[in-house]
């Protein structure tokens, strides 16, 4: 350690040299950085049901699609004037580059008004645009229509949506369609090594394209609000898709990186000088964070790891990590300063390092542990998370310790010392706390302890896209408006696989499907959260109002579809029925906005009441979105919630290894146990549900607690050689008590400034990073020293 220190301070123009060097060369790779909000980024790609899902798609091939909805401020929507504006809409649609069609109400079949149904029904015939019904007649043809309602006109008929469907990329469908073929071995086996090469080489092919076609919906999405932006005067527009939400998602991230990361950035520098007083206080942390920082983002950008939306708030953590390490740093090298007047400034930076390289390493290596816990959710993007984050702290404990000695080492000796009444306030007061009255703290936190437990019996696991949005941006605006009035936003399908018994060659569906599909539909309506259902079902009624009322009966449905022309049958079954596999698809949405939504229970009851109706057990699959998303959320809490005890038994290995003490050891591990269920408990209380972007607090609490603990002990041990119990710990308030409270302050008030956000989960992150913060510095400043003070009491000595 000596040689490494004298290293470091006698060549510090070569160490700073190094760092420029490399935050230069990978800053050049800040620009490949990237964030994916896409869907399929949060999901399981060799998971069963993900799978399942992307067959589902694949055989009944559903369409990418942005829905425009237009809701006239004043006039009605089934209006000449209406029309012509939904017209010139369309048509500048149309002219988008990638666009395959656009459909609204004005060009698609109205069927109803059909006489008949035979071989020569042309459906372009029944289109306004051929008829040019008048627009009290078209409100006559879309109230309660059983296929148009609440795709193309809401149930009150105050608004209209277009749907704009883009082209597939051709090679690129092509690859996923050759990566769904091989996972499909999944469903009945396993995959063998050589099918996962070929994946994995089929994934590095598909992925140049899916970035050029990401790119190519965000221009897309742009010009979308570019061409519907004249007509805000007159109506009321919104976007809706699959899409327009990665968009939101990307576009409202990046802004709360540039605009709260400023702020957060200036706020800590003003905390900063308020405590430090001088300007080299405030320069070198912020250098420090900023090259750990840009040396994270570049090597990301070098070696294409991307953030998603569960890791969006890496920079953030990193940032608290990096400035925690050197903040200990500081006020060591200030303490040693007052305490040894007579050392150069040399000497002075090199046992600063000395003392705080171990306790700087066993913290770092202790909250990669922490962060160790979400490797074992098995859900991609959370592992990358977990390794980001590992790596994240490397990088830090790597500049904090190299480069803050470097840096100081260039500066002159500072003898003026001078601590704030109202910290060493706190920390006197906290010290006094602990040592006179420990059977207070053990019995308080014993309380704390089971309240949290009972706390965290109440977690619940939620997710809703749209409430990541605060309510007065025009993203929830559009989403909430889109999923109440347009049939719902997150879909549901349910395939129903034809039993022999109900299959019958002579016949395309028998009376018996159709009737089970039927049951299958009602249940699903009986649902406040159901949105949008569509199948087969909906076109036997469309068939039912053109034949006068009556049923068709599964011989006349059969002759029908023979008849009618090949491309009229796929362009109206071909996403709802498959004769190859005989399988029938129930299309549905659900309603993510329905107050009260408790997505599990509506799964589980759902689950049951479709299979009480089933002809043969288990005869209908449910897939897409919903089921997987609430699939990732089960995994998630399973993963984090549920394993934490092999993580607390892995800090504990990690800290016996460290301290060499099995009492020290138990007696570290108490205060991160608690902080952790302190805040689960906490969210659980006040029913702040976990969902995709909240998951992963447990982690973030356990990283934060052991820190301070590491530290904590880490002095305690060294002081306890040759000091009682009490004195030990009054000797580490007065050194490490003080780096605890001012880094929690720093950035508990810095990360404050995210509740101001827009976007809910940062408001969230920074809120709970904030508690986890508090919540670390209380149990280590209460309850570890009273339990360093009782229990390793004499002159027994500890191993540090």
């Amino acid at each position: 350690m000596q040689v490494a220190a004298r290293f470091i301070t006698q060549h510090n123009k070569l160490m700073i040299g190094i760092f420029v060097v490399l935050t230069l060369v990978l800053a050049w790779f800040v620009q490949n950085f990237k964030i994916d909000a896409s869907a399929e980024t949060l999901l399981l790609k060799n998971n069963k049901l993900y799978i399942e899902t992307q067959v589902i798609n694949q055989r009944f091939a559903p369409q990418e699609f942005i829905l425009v909805a237009y809701e006239p401020k004043s006039g009605d929507v089934f209006s000449d004037e209406s029309f012509t504006t939904i017209a010139q809409l369309s048509e500048a649609f149309s002219k988008l580059d990638r666009v395959a069609s656009v459909t609204n109400i004005l060009n698609v079949p109205l069927l109803s008004k059909a006489t008949s149904l035979d071989a020569k029904l042309d459906p372009d015939e029944w289109k306004w645009q051929s008829k040019h019904y008048a627009p009290q007649e078209m409100r006559e043809v879309f109230k309660n229509h059983p296929l148009y309602t609440d795709l193309l006109v809401n149930q009150a008929m105050t608004a209209t949506a277009i749907q704009v469907v883009f082209k597939a990329d051709k090679a690129l469908s092509d690859i996923q369609n050759q990566i769904t073929d091989l996972q499909k071995k999944v469903l009945n086996d396993e995959l063998t090594e050589q099918d996962q090469q070929q994946i994995n080489s089929l994934r590095q092919q598909a992925d140049p394209l899916e970035q050029k076609l990401n790119q190519q919906r965000q221009k897309e999405i742009n010009e979308i609000y570019h061409i519907i932006e004249p007509y805000k005067q007159q109506a009321n527009i919104y976007l809706g898709g699959a899409q327009v939400l990665a968009f939101q998602l990307i576009d409202i991230i990046q802004n709360d990186l540039v605009i709260f990361g400023s702020a957060i950035g200036v706020v800590i520098c003003l905390l900063l000088w308020v405590i430090f007083g001088q300007f080299r206080w405030v320069l070198i942390p912020i250098i420090c964070c900023a090259v750990s920082v840009v040396l994270t983002i570049g090597l990301f950008g070098l070696l294409d790891l991307r953030t998603t939306v569960i890791s969006s708030n890496f920079v953030a953590l990193q940032l608290i990590l990096t400035l925690a390490i050197v903040i200990h740093l500081l006020v060591e090298y200030r303490q040693l300063a007052g305490q040894l007047p007579d050392v150069t400034q040399q000497e002075l930076v090199q046992t600063t390092f000395i003392n705080k390289l171990k306790p700087c390493f066993y913290a770092g290596f202790t909250t990669c542990v922490g962060f160790a816990s979400l490797l074992f959710s098995g859900i991609q993007p959370v592992v990358s998370f977990g390794w980001m984050m590992m790596v994240a702290m490397v990088i830090s404990i790597l500049v904090s310790l190299i480069l803050f000695p470097a840096i100081v080492s260039l500066f002159n000796r500072q003898d003026k010392i001078q601590v704030h009444r109202i910290s060493r306030f706190i920390i006197n007061g906290l010290q006094r706390l602990s040592l006179s009255q420990p059977n207070w703290i053990f019995a308080i936190s014993l309380v704390l302890l089971l309240a949290s437990a009972v706390g965290l019996s109440k977690l619940s696991v939620e997710n809703s896209f749209i409430n990541y949005f605060d309510k007065s941006t025009r993203v929830f605006k559009e989403l909430s408006f889109i999923d109440q009035q347009f049939g719902g936003s997150t879909q549901l399908d349910i395939i129903y696989n034809i039993p022999e018994v109900q299959q019958d060659k002579e016949l395309v569906l028998s009376a018996q499907s159709v009737q089970s599909l039927q049951k299958v539909q009602f249940i699903m309506r009986q649902f406040a959260a159901m949105g949008n259902v569509t199948s087969v079902v909906n076109f036997t009624e469309l068939a039912q109002i053109i034949n006068s009322g009556k049923p068709l009966t599964e011989y006349e449905l059969t002759v029908i579809y023979r008849l009618i022309d090949k491309s009229l049958t796929e362009q109206l079954l071909g996403s709802y029925f498959s004769p190859e596999t005989q399988q029938l698809r129930i299309s549905s949405r659900i309603k993510d906005t329905t107050e009260g939504l408790n997505r599990a229970e509506f799964m589980q009851t759902l689950k049951q009441d479709v299979e009480g109706v089933s002809v043969v057990p288990h005869s209908f699959v449910l897939g897409n979105l919903f089921v997987l998303y609430q699939d990732i959320l089960q995994r998630l809490f399973s993963s984090q919630i549920l394993t934490m005890g092999i993580v607390y038994a892995a800090l504990f290995v990690v800290l016996l290894a460290i301290f060499r003490s099995f009492k020290i050891a138990l007696i570290a591990i108490i205060p991160n146990i608690l902080s952790t269920m302190l805040v689960l408990g906490l969210m659980g209380w006040f029913k702040i549900p976990l969902d995709l972007m909240t998951i992963t607090i447990a982690a973030i609490a356990m990283g934060i607690a052991v820190d301070d603990t590491i530290h904590f002990v880490h002095r305690f041990t060294h002081e306890s050689h040759d000091k009682s119990a009490a004195d030990a710990v009054k000797a580490t308030y007065a050194s490490i008590g003080f780096a605890l409270l001012y880094t929690t302050f720093i950035i508990t008030l810095g990360f404050s400034l995210l509740s101001f956000s827009d976007f809910v989960p940062s408001v969230m992150f920074g809120l709970l990073t904030g508690l986890a913060m508090l919540v670390a510095l209380l149990t280590d400043l209460t309850l570890l020293p009273a339990m360093l003070s009782r229990f390793c009491q004499g002159s027994e000595q500890v191993k540090g």
